[in-house]
């Protein structure tokens, strides 16, 4: 029988479809993270992207999101290594580090439900939108006690 294929290729390795399979689709990368400028520690917010559906959990233009989204970031295996702020239930980053994807995750599991149903996903959990906040500063308002 033949492992699974995130078991058996490096991310450089994966086709675009098989990255795109990937995401485990928890909306993580989607929310603002404010990063202290004297320790580099990285915060989450509950403020979501202006493209970002917290009731879907998705992006509403995925296929356009870099261009509508100027600081929107485009993962890629050299960038999932580098980002401090990738979540640890990532899957991006599990892959990176050698570990395996969990239980919940869909290739795993067979649902894309079971991410939210373990309660990973920012679905129903973003309080505003960063178009509804006017200042910089307001996003400290919206800092998260842990990660997500």
């Amino acid at each position: 029988m033949s492992r699974p294929y995130w078991r058996e290729k490096t991310l450089e390795e994966l086709s675009p479809l098989e990255w795109e399979q990937l995401c485990d689709g928890c909306g993580k990368c989607c929310l603002a993270k404010l990063e202290d400028e004297d320790s580099g520690e990285i915060y989450f917010t509950s403020v979501g992207c202006r493209l970002f559906d917290g009731a879907q959990c998705r992006c509403r233009d995925y296929p356009n999101r870099l261009s509508e989204v100027p600081d929107c970031v485009g993962l890629t295996p050299e960038k999932v290594r580098a980002l401090k702020w990738l979540p640890t239930t990532c899957a991006y980053r599990l892959v990176a580090e050698g570990h395996d994807l969990y239980w919940w995750h869909h290739l795993v599991s067979g649902s894309r439900q079971t991410v939210h149903d373990a309660g990973i996903s920012m679905r129903g959990r973003v309080s505003v939108s960063e178009e509804e906040l006017a200042d910089p500063e307001d996003y400290f308002d919206y800092i998260l006690e842990e990660e997500p």
